[in-house]
């Protein structure tokens, strides 16, 4: 890792390389430095050889609760550094991954003349940023995108690795493409911005980093739960660092998701994209979902005599001390063969056979398929 010593707060600026041979980019993660995102930008563009040259113009993509937050800001920090910016505002929320918002997009694009050098940003959390990065993905055969999440969840997880997408009605993210960013910016003091669900709500995918590829992280965890619990920033720098460098080490070896390596970030997922959508996009958080499909999924190692019960107990523990649910909430309005119905159709699922990534041992997954449907019956019976 590259760390520049360039202190506010006495927290030093780190910058985490994604190596993808001429996709290759960087991650900087600040603490309230907004204005150094537009030196940040040119040095992006520079990297491209046919974008040397561009005009600097860009669409900024944002929703109704980061306009006035972050959004405005920014627009105001680049047109200062001569950049042309408009900007457009979705409703917030896991509605706004549709094709009719991409749509909307769509139209702002042709509106501003964009060409292939115009830059999408996407300012937000995971929503915006799946759904600006399918605009872009798609408009023009695709243009140029930066990431610059907002939400913790966004940070760790979707604005890493050049995953874009929207939702279809019967599943979560099934409309998409891989096309990977020019860089992404993350400044961790949009965290204090964060209600207090979708701050735990991220910290779930932190966690999975933990349970999938690194034990000393998931100890850390246990660790500083009172740090975490009061959103101390250089607790949170140093998970935000950890997680998009696992994430990165991943996606290196695995951009597309053919070896199968990519796969082990789905830890809970099976589960909780089904749960997702059975109970309403946005009435049970993505990472609320994935924390308790992480613990669905536990179980369900300990059936196959994978592990023991106590990998299940400490994922248990630290999840709810982070505040995170490790149970569906009851009652559900739908039924054991919804789930195994909606699982089927997720895109882990290959030729009707669910597959599960699961715990060998804390900081060691594999994924297993195959298994029988009566045991993943069971796992939800509890």
């Amino acid at each position: 890792m590259n760390t520049s010593h360039d202190t506010v707060n006495s927290l030093p600026r780190q910058l985490v390389p994604v190596k993808l041979a001429e996709r290759s980019y960087e991650i900087a993660i600040v603490n309230e430095q907004w204005n150094l995102l537009p030196s940040l930008m040119d040095s992006w563009l520079e990297r491209v050889d046919h974008l040397k040259s561009a005009a600097r113009k860009a669409l900024l993509v944002t929703d109704t609760n980061v306009l006035n937050l972050f959004a405005e800001k920014l627009k105001q920090e680049l047109s200062d550094q001569n950049w042309t910016v408009e900007l457009i505002a979705v409703p917030a929320g896991e509605s706004s991954k549709s094709l009719a918002m991409a749509n909307q997009i769509y139209d702002q694009l042709v509106e501003m003349q964009a060409d292939r050098q115009t830059v999408v940003m996407a300012v937000g959390g995971g929503v915006v940023g799946d759904l600006a990065g399918f605009a872009a993905a798609t408009y023009n055969r695709g243009l140029p995108f930066v990431q610059v999440p907002t939400t913790l969840l966004a940070d760790v997880d979707s604005s890493v690795g050049g995953k874009v997408g929207i939702n279809h009605a019967k599943g979560k993210n099934l409309i998409g493409a891989f096309h990977q960013p020019l860089g992404v910016f993350i400044d961790t003091s949009s965290f204090n911005t964060l209600p207090d669900r979708d701050y735990r709500s991220g910290l779930a995918e932190v966690v999975k980093y933990g349970v999938i590829l690194d034990a000393n992280l998931f100890e850390t965890l246990e660790n500083n739960i009172e740090a975490i619990n009061s959103r101390d920033p250089e607790i949170l720098i140093e998970l935000v660092k950890r997680s998009c460098q696992l994430k990165a080490e991943v996606v290196e070896q695995d951009e597309y998701e053919r070896s199968g390596l990519r796969a082990i970030l789905n830890y809970g997922h099976t589960f909780a994209h089904a749960y997702e959508a059975l109970c309403g996009y946005g009435e049970l958080m993505h990472g609320e979902a994935v924390s308790i499909g992480m613990i669905d999924a536990s179980r369900l190692a300990e059936k196959l005599g994978m592990i023991g019960e106590e990998v299940t107990t400490r994922q248990i523990n630290l999840l709810s001390k982070l505040g995170l649910p490790t149970d569906l909430p009851q009652p559900v309005a739908f039924t054991h063969d919804d789930i195994i119905s909606r699982m089927k159709i997720d895109k882990k699922t290959v030729a009707g056979q669910l597959r599960f990534v699961l715990p060998r041992k804390l900081g060691q997954v594999e994924v297993v398929k195959g298994i029988d449907e009566q045991l993943v019956r069971e796992v939800l019976s509890r």
